[in-house]
């Protein structure tokens, strides 16, 4: 039997905490130590690489944990890798006091992943900020091979914080 602990601070940021930073100021901020990362990063064993207005990049750690009952990555995982990249390049678009939320998530897998795949990169790019509305698409590509292992596209609502 394997065992597996993570560490990870307790989320103590709060929408009212970050209403005065743009999108890509508050993940610039994470990224520079400012900000915990949230929970799900440890969990999930993934992490924010870089941002840039209108992309954001995350690197995910494949591992048995993330196994479902035929033996391969969890589509799950993948979906998660998507959706965090997919969300965080919309925010990177907003204003001080906007926040997003998912509506709409659409995930192809391509191939299986495993343990031995290595680690995922998964980027997402934003393709339209609106008022109300953003969508955006991603790839989850293995750093070892090269390989494309999902895809996906996101519609976020946008709404003020406060």
């Amino acid at each position: 039997m394997n065992s597996r602990t993570h560490t990870f601070a307790p989320p103590g940021v709060l929408p009212a905490d970050f209403a005065e930073l743009s999108g890509l100021d508050f993940l610039q901020a994470m990224l520079d130590g400012k900000i915990p990362a949230p929970p799900i990063a440890s969990t999930l064993d993934f992490t924010l690489l870089s941002v840039a207005e209108g992309v954001a990049v995350f690197e995910g750690q494949t591992g048995e944990h993330q196994y479902n009952p035929l033996g391969s990555i969890h589509g799950g995982y993948l979906a998660t890798l998507l959706d965090s990249a997919l969300g965080c390049a919309v925010m990177t678009t907003l204003p001080p006091g906007q926040g997003y939320t998912t509506i709409q998530l659409n995930v192809n897998m391509i191939r299986p992943a495993f343990a031995h795949t290595g680690p995922l990169r998964c980027e997402g790019r934003t393709l339209h900020a609106g008022r109300t509305v953003a969508t955006a698409e991603a790839k989850v590509v293995g750093t070892r091979d090269g390989k494309l292992y999902a895809h996906g596209t996101t519609t976020c609502a946008i709404f003020p914080l406060k």
